[in-house]
């Protein structure tokens, strides 16, 4: 499901739209499906065209005359620069709003890092990036992820209790300051979802996307849109209790299956066997390690109780699992194994649950569609054509 053209059925926005629905298209295809005179349509493209918001795709074979032109919406032309921060690394890449990865540097994060230092490395490292790449002068935006839940009208962050330094802070200000191009920002589990949902094509299908990493999140994209919620909490799983787990979680409850069942929780449980990080998780489990592999099985297990739950409520089509400690097979075979004896019967059907194709970068992936969505929405076309 690409975005629906919505706004004037004759602005160039709205052909745009179209375009990215339905493209790639001739130039009488695209005449044909929206009902405006040749003049006007040449006028509205010739627009699109000035601002490079069109492409030429190659030519439509015929069956006599001459092979007609395809036009598709650009979204290989301009740049975004992405950056998925969490609590224990930083991602940045550049990439164009189709979601390719032109260049990115993950880093680590001290614990409790602090937002000053941390944006400081961001833009410095994106500026080099942009340079590196040679894509600076079509920088159109800038997509940031955080763990938590985000104000969306101030642009600021309501962080996790593990991030207690970004609660409050102004991404969207110091970003826009920095790069003078306009900043979006997204809760990281809706922006690994998007992106899950944006690698199957923008499928007309609800999608549930869960991330595993040093916490759980689960993001909804319904209609081909992020869910958000009333409060900007939806898919806010890691914090439902499981009934008799006492463990305390960050948000200073206990039995919460964030508590039981994330990364932190699982490298908790193995600190007596020499793990420390997500990283000598993953070692262990792709070596074969009994403890480690019976562990994380066990985690995907707890977590597959909350989303038979989910998938029962939702009815997606897809559940895609994303995180470090989440794409690894025994957590997601045990999770797969409670869903699908647990969850409602024709909830099941046709459901297909597995890890997010892209690994790490899907939520890079996500970024960047949602930042297209938003930079070639009708309306943002339309002010700028006519700006």
């Amino acid at each position: 499901m690409r975005p629906h053209p919505t706004g004037p059925p004759t602005s160039a926005g709205h052909i745009l739209a179209v375009l990215r629905a339905e493209g790639p298209l001739t130039r009488l295809e695209l005449q044909d499906r929206i009902g405006l005179s040749r003049p006007t349509m040449v006028e509205r493209l010739d627009a699109l065209q000035r601002f490079q918001l069109i492409r030429q795709t190659g030519l439509r074979a015929s069956s006599g005359g001459r092979p007609a032109q395809m036009l598709a919406a650009n979204d290989v032309g301009r740049t975004a620069l992405v950056a998925d921060i969490g609590q224990r690394h930083a991602t940045i890449a550049v990439v164009d709003l189709r979601g390719t990865v032109f260049a990115q540097v993950r880093r680590p994060l001290p614990a409790g890092h602090e937002p000053g230092e941390t944006f400081s490395g961001l833009l410095d490292t994106g500026r080099d990036l942009l340079a590196r790449t040679g894509r600076a002068d079509s920088l159109c935006a800038v997509g940031l992820s955080v763990p938590g839940q985000i104000d969306h009208g101030e642009g600021t962050t309501i962080a996790p209790p593990t991030m207690p330094h970004w609660t409050g802070v102004r991404l969207r200000e110091r970003f826009t300051e920095a790069l003078s191009v306009p900043v979006f920002l997204e809760n990281d589990a809706n922006a690994l979802a998007f992106g899950a949902y944006c690698d199957l094509g923008r499928p007309d299908a609800a999608l549930v996307g869960v991330k595993v990493g040093t916490g759980i999140g689960a993001g909804l994209v319904i209609s081909g849109r992020a869910h958000r919620g009333e409060t900007a909490s939806a898919g806010e799983i890691g914090h439902i209790r499981i009934e008799g787990r006492e463990q305390r979680c960050d948000c200073g409850r206990r039995g919460c299956v964030s508590a039981i069942a994330s990364g932190q929780a699982v490298i908790r449980e193995l600190r007596p066997t020499g793990v420390r990080t997500a990283e000598d998780v993953v070692r262990r489990v792709r070596a074969g390690n009994a403890d480690a592999i019976r562990v994380t099985a066990a985690a995907g297990r707890l977590v597959g109780t909350v989303l038979a739950t989910v998938v029962t409520i939702v009815n997606p089509r897809y559940l895609c699992v994303g995180g470090a400690v989440g794409v690894l097979p025994p957590f997601l075979d045990g999770l797969r194994d409670v869903v699908l004896a647990n969850a409602h019967t024709s909830a099941l059907d046709g459901v297909h649950v597995g890890a997010c194709k892209l690994g790490v970068d899907t939520t890079l992936a996500g970024l960047a569609g949602l930042v297209a969505d938003e930079m070639l929405a009708p309306a943002a076309v339309d002010a700028l054509v006519h700006a």
